[in-house]
């Protein structure tokens, strides 16, 4: 197996890991239990790797970050706004 394939699915692999979470909050509305934190910390990490990636044009490394930065700032606009469109129907 080519190197490039092993990093190239070991990228699908965990990036697509957060599919669950996004899904799950796209159909509940509520990302109560999702900090701020962890996704803003994680898509900073990432975009590290993805300049790494990119100075070493790397493909595989660049794909998954580019894709797991956007689950990540996915993650962290939905829960801002489904946390607006809660409040406002509490009013």
């Amino acid at each position: 197996m080519d190197i490039l394939w092993l990093g190239i699915i070991a990228g699908t692999i965990t990036s697509f890991g957060f599919i669950p979470q996004l899904l799950k909050g796209y159909r509940t509305k509520r990302l109560i239990d999702v900090s701020y934190f962890m996704p803003l910390v994680l898509a900073i990490g990432m975009t590290l790797w993805l300049i790494y990636g990119i100075f070493r044009s790397d493909i595989a490394i660049i794909l998954a970050n580019v894709f797991a930065i956007g689950c990540n700032l996915s993650l962290i606009i939905m829960k801002k706004y489904y946390e607006n469109l809660c409040s406002c129907h509490n009013i």
